[in-house]
């Protein structure tokens, strides 16, 4: 074998491993999308949510993004109903964190959360699921507690 074949074997090697991790980068943030509504006192207000629902898309979460447009998010499936702790390592965005409880009630808001912290965030309860948006969102449309989040995560829509 000359280095030169050994290079070029090198190089369709190389091509072929980006190759793969970029499919695999691409299904990892191709999840489902759905609708939800949250009705707060200011109205009706619609996101449409990627679902993490697998322990890998929990884990991961919105890690590494470097944007997240108004009006999207990501719905973390904890079925059943637990306590829910959650952090920003990772993450490179301020994002609100809604925690919900099973009936679909707003349980606790963590309003912008500090990119890249690893400050645990607890829901404060039992929650079934936790709504990541861009941080700000909650104030902006004055969704608080006690809220109601239509999806059929919580037995709605």
């Amino acid at each position: 074998m000359t280095f030169h074949s050994f290079g070029r074997r090198s190089s369709r090697i190389i091509l072929l491993v980006a190759f793969i991790v970029l499919i695999v980068t691409r299904a990892a943030f191709a999840a489902d999308t759905q609708s939800l509504e949250i009705v707060s006192r200011s109205g009706v207000h619609v996101f449409t949510v990627e679902m993490a629902t697998t322990e890998q898309e929990r884990e991961t979460g919105l890690m590494f993004r470097k944007e997240l447009a108004e009006g999207r998010g990501m719905l973390f499936d904890f079925s059943p109903p637990q306590m829910v702790s959650m952090w920003m390592k990772n993450t490179f965005i301020p994002l609100d964190m809604i925690f919900i409880r099973a009936d679909g009630r707003i349980l606790r808001i963590a309003e912008n959360t500090e990119p890249q912290s690893e400050k645990i965030i607890s829901s404060g309860g039992l929650a079934k699921g936790v709504l990541e948006v861009i941080g700000g969102t909650a104030r902006k449309y004055g969704i608080e507690p006690g809220d109601k989040v239509a999806h059929p995560l919580f037995g709605s829509r």
